[in-house]
């Protein structure tokens, strides 16, 4: 499960060490975490990081497998953690030390800023392979942080980035060494801790009103043949 730390003005939100998937008793830890960090009073930023190979491999299948009937309001829950990082009035940065997976890949993007190791994991939205659509608002969000080009090549393909191609194509801010990952990621949170809770998250919410509210829908949109 998630933990929360602190180094001076940044909170180190650890994801866990194993492949820290998606369901509904994580995904509200990790929300309550943020809790914990947005009542926090300035300066203070957020580092999102984990240990062992993999960052996050997104939703928990095997859990939604087997509980098919509580999928909508799930995804719901996701989406809303989503769009609550992307709006957050508080500096972000995800740290990525290993594989990032799909909506491992998304709570990524939803971080203001990402550091990822370069000389081991993958960046990658596989919905295309897995045969799970991408939601509206989950479409919205990547669209709304990457470029036309990458959006449609990295969604359309379920090409596996690793942390050059990712740099290249604009996925990630910083391509570092393993053990300069978390200090460089602290390094990039810190600079920006001293900012206006208020004023950084309205200026987000404006800037990603639409794919906000495409994640906020509670109808979720959600469809999985795939399962």
């Amino acid at each position: 499960m998630p933990t929360l730390t602190r180094q001076d003005d940044v909170f180190l939100l650890h994801l866990g060490d194993d492949e820290n998937r998606f369901n509904p008793d994580w995904v509200r830890a990790l929300d309550a975490l943020l809790d914990e960090v947005e009542a926090a009073p300035a300066p203070r930023a957020l580092v999102t990081t984990a240990s062992g190979k993999i960052w996050s491999n997104g939703l928990d299948l095997e859990w939604m497998s087997a509980n098919t009937a509580a999928l909508p309001g799930f995804i719901v829950e996701v989406q809303r953690l989503l769009a609550r990082v992307l709006t957050l009035g508080v500096p972000t940065v995800a740290a990525i030390q290993g594989h990032c997976f799909a909506a491992g890949a998304m709570l990524a993007v939803a971080h203001d800023a990402r550091v990822m190791r370069t000389d081991r994991g993958f960046f990658c939205v596989p919905e295309v392979d897995i045969n799970i659509p991408f939601t509206p608002g989950m479409s919205a969000l990547l669209q709304a942080r990457w470029s036309k080009r990458t959006a449609h090549e990295a969604m359309t393909t379920g090409r596996r980035y690793d942390a050059p191609s990712a740099l290249a194509a604009d996925i990630v801010d910083a391509a570092v060494p393993l053990e300069e990952v978390v200090p460089a990621a602290i390094a990039l949170a810190a600079a920006q801790a001293g900012k206006n809770g208020d004023t950084l998250g309205r200026i987000k919410q404006v800037m990603y009103a639409d794919a906000a509210a495409a994640l906020r829908d509670p109808d979720g949109g959600f469809s999985a043949p795939g399962l």
